[in-house]
């Protein structure tokens, strides 16, 4: 025997239901640089059934529940309708899922010294974060309703347990972790992923003094076998080639993200010449190629920064210790454009690489542009920023050693182009 739920209104039995906009095939999710893109699945919505007397919600009336599938004659007044909604339990188990699962670090802890001439770290003192899925839920409904598919994470920061035990320190301000910057090197070779390492340890305990204008460059000093690279590819001109250090701008990238994305003013900063996959989302990059091309900013915080670096996994961190201020950041991003297909192949003849043999010096890549605003507020001033980024277009490159009297030099020398920025790749 089975019970059914039979809703009538009078003689007329009517299925109605509310307007609910699940146009949107997916959601973006933002914070700061990192995007999430979410399908909206058909299980997100749910029908529940809905009574009124005289245009008043009312529960079922017990008398309504009915054996078998004869439709009684209801009372004039009652109605019955079927309301899509949203189910908020299965929209919070897809962004736990996800996005939490994956984004969602505990905080540190880290004891600070300062030694003979060095300052040093006892644990990494990273800065906790974790999305608040009940607002998450809230913001995506609200969202799926109104027809957007753009929403800001909401994240809860936690501050790490930190001690700082040089009282210089202490008195400059070093007391909480202002802000991080990271970088997502997976896939890099083993020369990269050492040049990465070396280049971190350059930064770390190194301590910026408020009102400072900080160098990348002359931090990192000098790039060359001696100082502990590897060859590796690096963006030279219009070729991709091995030289001392590639890998630096992911130093550099990262070095920078966690400066932007707080909102220290940025003096000095450069895209690469060409889109490349280590630093997605396009347009949160930045190359580095000593001495010519450098990453500089000022440090117009309460007190000095005190640089932490470290690796874990495939990502690169910088902790940036100091004291916070009253400023309120935002970056949103990117809005893309001007893709252009890479151009036809290319062949360069040259007595470079052993005759006969053939190197690839460049992989084909799409062109593009992309803008990023950064939005900054500082008690009663607001200040609007644009960070606009050209990426070529580029071919397929392959040379091909030859004899230095071969007639292809021409060709060579003719089809080589120089008009791209060098950069540690």
């Amino acid at each position: 025997m089975r019970w059914y739920f039979l809703f009538l209104v009078g003689f007329v039995a009517i299925l109605w239901f509310l307007p609910v906009r699940a146009s949107a095939a997916a959601l973006t999710y933002r914070y700061q640089h990192h995007l999430f893109t979410i399908a909206v699945g058909k299980e997100w919505q749910e029908s529940k059934e809905v009574w009124t007397y005289e245009g008043q919600l009312v529960k079922i009336p017990a008398a309504f529940r009915v054996d078998g599938d004869r439709v009684p004659t209801l009372p004039v007044g009652f109605q019955r309708a079927e309301e899509v909604t949203w189910n908020r339990d299965t929209i919070r188990a897809a962004l736990k899922r996800q996005i939490a699962s994956t984004f969602d670090r505990g905080a540190g802890s880290v004891i600070i010294r300062r030694g003979t001439g060095s300052i040093t770290f006892e644990g990494v003192g990273m800065l906790g974060r974790r999305v608040d899925l009940e607002r998450a839920v809230t913001l995506t409904v609200s969202a799926l309703e109104a027809g957007i598919t753009d929403i800001t994470l909401p994240v809860i920061e936690t501050q790490p347990q930190i001690s700082v035990e040089d009282p210089a320190l202490s008195a400059q301000g070093i007391r909480e972790v202002v802000s991080v910057g990271e970088s997502d090197f997976s896939g890099s070779t083993g020369a990269r992923r050492h040049n990465i390492q070396v280049g971190l340890a350059k930064f770390n305990g190194v301590l910026i003094p408020q009102g400072a204008n900080f160098s990348f460059d002359q931090t990192l000093g000098p790039v060359n076998a001696r100082t502990g690279y590897f060859k590796e590819l690096v963006i030279m001109g219009d070729k991709t080639l091995p030289d001392y250090g590639g890998g630096l701008c992911q130093v550099g990238t990262t070095f920078y993200r966690g400066l932007w994305e707080y909102g220290f003013p940025i003096l000095e900063r450069r895209n690469h010449s060409y889109a490349v996959h280590y630093y997605s989302p396009q347009g949160t990059d930045a190359t580095i190629y000593p001495p010519n091309t450098d990453i500089k900013f000022l440090n117009d915080s309460p007190g000095a920064l005190l640089i932490q670096t470290f690796i874990e996994s495939n990502h690169a961190y910088y902790i940036y210790y100091g004291t916070r201020d009253d400023r309120v950041s935002e970056v949103v991003g990117p809005y893309t454009w001007g893709f252009t297909a890479p151009p036809p192949d290319k062949i360069e003849y040259t007595t470079e690489i052993p005759v006969g043999t053939t190197r690839k010096v460049g992989e084909r890549v799409p062109g593009m542009k992309a803008l990023w605003w950064r939005l900054t507020s500082r008690g009663d001033t607001e200040q609007e920023e644009s960070v606009y980024s050209v990426y070529e277009a580029r071919p397929r490159y392959d040379q091909i050693g030859i004899e230095a009297t071969s007639s292809l030099l021409t060709t060579s020398s003719s089809s080589a182009s120089a008009a791209s920025v060098s950069s540690k790749h």
